[in-house]
């Protein structure tokens, strides 16, 4: 039966019931029969897959633009940094099964109330807030409440709707030190599993809504440490060393991550949403050997590489979510935003040579997104994902 239809076909029987049953005073009956209607609703949206689909073209373009948006960052403000054009804002992601549809402020604020939400990561964790931002401001503009000295983590507060918006800066989720030698930083990190980042882990109690993501700092040495004995190192070689990939070693992160959550007793009713790895779309070189992406429309999904280190990242990050899901404490929840495939599509929403950095020119950025663009969907994601979890959070105690 077509989904729209079989909605339709709920929503009047519970219409149908309300008005012409003879218990209608029956408040609590009424009340039961809501949330099994809601339930049901809920498990035909659950049978839709949100990230098996395409890109199709959308003329009525994005929801908000370089100008009715003040707070998107130059570096991602790509119009403003002269780019000349604009057909890749004319597309929406569509899922095989179902509709998708554009993310509405409205009935976000009204899911998020009183809540507090967190996006944590890198950079990229900071573009898809940033985004969301936009795509929140027509609605309620936000004030700014908290920002470190160097300008990483803030938050925001939305007093209508009482919700607070916070983007929690960290590289790998757990406890880093970079190597310092002769005075000078490295790059090179030691990262220990068996301790968290209190960038995030201290806030952790007084969020509702905690959005995961990790895997570009992956990208480069880095030792791991557990108990302070080392068991392995990323692209190092080194004898007497055991040698890790990047997806086994970011496995072992995730998995002592989602450990400390769901372990978590001082934490509230809170739901976890891992987002998966967003690809970078260097082409011709890497970033600091001449890597560029000027493509300027999506490509089509036989060909993207579903044999590459970007969808293995992928696979173990969604891996491991459905490894907690079972074993899941009470008013623990765990999701994944699995944005990598729809992505892996879209070598057209980078800023490129178009983010106006004076520090780094002759550098193209092929890992951040321009706003508008892309990025967007990822809010059409989260709020769908977000309505299947709040029908059903009156479950939560």
């Amino acid at each position: 039966m077509n989904r729209f239809f079989y909605t339709v076909g709920l929503i009047f029987l519970f219409s149908f019931f309300i008005l012409y049953s003879p218990k209608t005073s029956d408040f609590s009956n009424n009340v039961d029969l809501h949330q099994q209607l809601l339930i049901s609703l809920q498990k035909e949206e659950e049978r839709c897959d949100l990230f098996r689909g395409h890109w199709v073209q959308d003329l009525r373009g994005s929801q908000y633009t370089n100008v009715s948006c003040s707070s998107i960052p130059e570096s991602k403000n790509c119009f403003m940094q002269g780019r000349p054009d604009s057909e890749f804002l004319q597309w929406r992601w569509k899922p095989d099964g179902c509709e998708l549809p554009r993310f509405d402020p409205g009935t976000f604020f009204e899911i998020v109330r009183g809540k507090t939400m967190a996006f944590i990561g890198d950079s990229v964790a900071r573009n898809h807030v940033e985004s969301l931002l936009c795509l929140l401001s027509s609605e309620e503009m936000p004030l700014g409440i908290y920002k470190d000295t160097e300008d990483r983590t803030r938050t925001w507060y939305f007093p209508l709707s009482n919700f607070t918006l916070m983007v929690i800066w960290t590289r790998f989720l757990v406890l880093d030190e970079e190597r310092v030698i002769n005075g000078s930083v490295t790059g090179v990190f030691d990262l220990h599993l068996d301790k968290m980042d209190k960038n995030w882990a201290n806030k952790l109690p007084e969020i509702d809504y905690a959005i995961l993501s990790d895997a570009h700092w992956f990208f480069r040495k880095n030792y791991l440490y557990e108990k302070g004995k080392n068991i392995g190192c990323i692209f190092c070689g080194e004898p007497g060393i055991k040698s890790l990939d990047i997806d086994s070693a970011l496995q072992m992160v995730i998995k002592v991550v989602l450990n400390y959550i769901n372990n978590c007793r001082k934490c509230r009713n809170i739901l976890t949403v891992l987002r998966t790895f967003s690809p970078a779309h260097f082409a011709d070189g890497a970033w600091d050997t001449g890597g560029s992406c000027n493509r300027t429309h999506p490509i089509g999904e036989k060909e993207i590489d579903l044999a590459s280190l970007d969808w293995k990242i992928r696979s173990i990050q969604v891996e491991e979510i459905r490894r907690v899901r079972p074993v899941a404490r009470r008013r623990k929840k765990f999701e994944v935003l699995d944005v990598t495939k729809a992505m892996l599509m879209r070598p057209d929403g980078h800023p490129n040579s178009y983010w106006g950095n004076k520090w780094m020119k002759g550098y193209n950025d092929c890992v951040h997104w321009c706003m508008p663009g892309p990025i967007d969907a990822w809010s059409d994601f989260l709020i769908a994902l977000l309505r299947r979890h709040a029908f059903t959070d009156f479950t939560w105690s």
